[in-house]
């Protein structure tokens, strides 16, 4: 693990570095509850007095539960404003309205919850000429484990070129909920899901990967199967010319 001090420095100076290129005035991100969003939360925090945390259900019943009490704690501990707003309704109304167009994927279903939320907090950074935070990390990057347009979409995000398991080593040094550290990884976006469960991989087995290190052949293919399969997530949208 680097130096984590100096990991915590150099991210805060990126992010007032962007507000003053900017001329914003303030940050908003998406407090979910998890890892990627609590360090985002203190980081930005840190950075700039004027960061707001929003908690957006919509999808769960674990988004009204333990996703939400795990996002007021991290946010009282350490005194990030919190926000709500509770998407089921719109979400809903989405469904149905897509419905008479088309018979929706499984896949489709679920990510309209990140999208939808992407776009609340776009309407907030926009009346209050903030800039939305990113909370997806190295690791999930990589495997393109992220809704494009959804939470894949952000105007920075200061946790993009660490791993995972760096996350967890940041959020302990930082003495973050120990609730936030110990639960299973998930986008909470339907019962019972789980990062690690969805990809079929581990993220101490992604991290040892991307360090170069010897993993199995079974977890190799899953890793680069993924990566490739999600190139164009990572990319900006073909044009002509």
């Amino acid at each position: 693990m680097r130096n984590i001090e100096r990991i915590i420095k150099t991210r805060v100076s990126f992010i007032q570095s962007i507000l003053e290129q900017t001329g914003a005035g303030g940050i908003v991100y998406g407090n979910s509850g998890g890892k990627d969003s609590a360090l985002v939360g203190i980081l930005c925090k840190m950075a700039c007095e004027n960061t707001v945390g929003i908690i957006m259900p919509g999808s769960s019943a674990q988004n009204y539960g333990s996703d939400k009490s795990d996002a007021e704690a991290v946010a009282a501990q350490f005194g990030i404003e919190t926000r709500y707003i509770d998407l089921s309704a719109a979400r809903q109304a989405m469904l149905e309205a897509i419905k008479n167009a088309a018979a929706l994927s499984d896949a489709a279903v679920t990510n309209v919850t990140p999208r939808l939320r992407m776009t609340a907090l776009y309407a907030v950074a926009a009346s209050e000429n903030r800039l939305v935070a990113g909370t997806g990390n190295k690791s999930e990057i990589y495997m393109g484990y992220f809704t494009k347009w959804g939470d894949g979409a952000y105007d920075f995000n200061p946790i993009a070129d660490l791993a995972a398991t760096e996350v967890f080593d940041i959020l302990r040094h930082l003495k973050a909920p120990v609730s936030i550290i110990e639960k299973a990884p998930s986008g909470g976006l339907y019962e019972g899901q789980t990062d690690e469960g969805e990809m079929g991989v581990t993220y101490a087995a992604i991290d040892s990967y991307l360090r170069g290190e010897e993993v199995s052949a079974h977890d190799r293919k899953i890793i680069e199967e993924h990566h490739k399969r999600s190139r164009h997530k990572r990319n900006m949208p073909l044009t002509l010319g």
